[in-house]
C-alpha cells in the first residue's frame, strides 16, 4: 500500500470521530454563543438578539459573583482537602499491613456508585431529627447540637463539599497509590543509608517523585470542582437560600426554571471563560513544577 493510500485510509478512520466530535461539540459551543446575545426563552423558536445586554444585566446581578464565590470557595477545599486525604491514605495503603487489599477496595467503593445515589445516600445521613449522625448524637448522650447541616446557611456548602470528597477520594488515592509503586526502592535504599528517617524520606524523595499524581490529581479535582452540579441539586436543590448555588446549577435553574435560556447562555459562556482560565493556570504551574522536580 502507497503513502498516498494510506493518508486516504486514515483520514476514513479519522472522520467518523471528527463528525462526533463537530457536531456533539463545536456545533453547541457555537449555538451557545449565538443564543448568549438573544431573548431566547428555550421554549418558543421565535427570538431577538439584544447583543451583549445578556453579560450587562449579569455583571449587575448579584447572582454571579455569589456563583463565582460558591464554585471557587468548593473548588478550593476540595482540592486541598480531598487530594491531603488521599496522599495520607496512599501512603498508608502502600505500608506493610495486614489486609491492604480489602482496605484499597473498602476506599474505591464510593467512586463505583453514581452521583445520584451518593446525593441521596447522604440526605437521608445528614436528616436533622432520624439521620444517621442525628441519631449517633443521641445514641452517645449528646443533645442540642444542631444536625440540620443542609438546612443551615453556613453548613450547607461544606456538608455537599464533605461528600464530594467522600465520593471521589478513592480514584485520587489509586492514582497517588500507583505513583507511589514507582518510585524507585534503590532510592529510598540509598536515602536511609544517608541517614535520612521516615518524613526526610516522604519529603524529599517520595514526594518530589509524585509530581506527575501530584499534577492529574489536582487537574482532576479543580476541574471537578468548577463544574459542581451533581449535589447542589440533589441534595439542596441551590438552597438554602442561594447559599449552595454553583456556577452550573446557576446556569441550569436560569434556563430549565426561570425560562432565560438566553441569559443562561452568556453566564455559560462566562463560566466556560472562568473554567478554562483557572484550569489553564493549574496545569501550567504544576507542568512547571513537575519539570523542576
Amino acid at each position: 500500500m502507497n503513502s498516498a493510500v494510506m493518508k486516504k485510509t486514515m483520514y476514513f478512520f479519522v472522520l467518523p470521530a471528527l463528525l462526533f466530535y463537530i457536531l456533539f461539540w463545536i456545533v453547541p459551543i457555537l449555538k451557545l454563543f449565538q443564543y448568549s446575545v438573544t431573548d431566547y426563552n428555550g421554549y418558543v423558536q421565535k427570538f431577538h438578539y439584544v447583543g451583549f445586554d445578556n453579560f450587562k444585566t449579569l455583571f449587575h446581578e448579584e447572582i454571579l459573583g455569589l456563583s463565582i464565590r460558591n464554585t471557587l470557595v468548593y473548588t478550593l477545599i476540595t482540592v486541598v482537602l480531598g487530594n491531603i486525604i488521599a496522599l495520607a491514605l496512599a501512603f498508608l495503603l502502600n505500608a506493610n499491613i495486614r489486609a491492604k487489599g480489602l482496605y484499597r477496595s473498602a476506599f474505591y467503593l464510593p467512586t463505583l456508585f453514581s452521583a445520584i445515589v451518593v446525593g441521596f445516600i447522604w440526605s437521608y445521613v445528614y436528616m436533622p431529627d432520624e439521620g444517621l449522625i442525628a441519631s449517633f448524637f443521641h445514641k452517645i448522650g449528646i443533645h442540642g447540637i444542631d444536625t440540620n447541616f443542609l438546612g443551615s446557611y453556613s453548613k450547607a456548602l461544606f456538608s455537599i463539599m464533605a461528600v464530594d470528597i467522600w465520593k471521589n477520594i478513592g480514584t485520587s488515592t489509586i492514582i497517588f497509590l500507583a505513583g507511589l509503586q514507582t518510585v524507585p526502592q534503590d532510592l529510598i535504599e540509598a536515602g536511609k543509608i544517608d541517614g535520612a528517617g521516615r518524613w526526610k524520606l516522604v519529603r524529599f524523595i517520595k514526594i518530589p517523585m509524585l509530581a506527575t499524581s501530584i499534577t492529574i490529581n489536582v487537574t482532576l479535582s479543580v476541574i471537578n470542582g468548577l463544574k459542581a452540579f451533581d449535589y447542589p441539586f440533589i441534595m439542596t436543590n441551590g438552597g438554602p437560600g442561594t447559599s449552595t448555588n454553583t456556577l452550573i446549577y446557576a446556569i441550569y435553574k436560569m434556563a430549565f426554571t426561570d425560562q432565560l435560556f438566553g441569559k443562561a447562555s452568556a453566564l455559560g459562556i462566562i463560566s466556560f471563560a472562568i473554567i478554562i482560565v483557572i484550569t489553564a493556570v493549574f496545569v501550567f504551574t504544576l507542568n512547571r513544577r513537575e519539570v523542576s522536580a
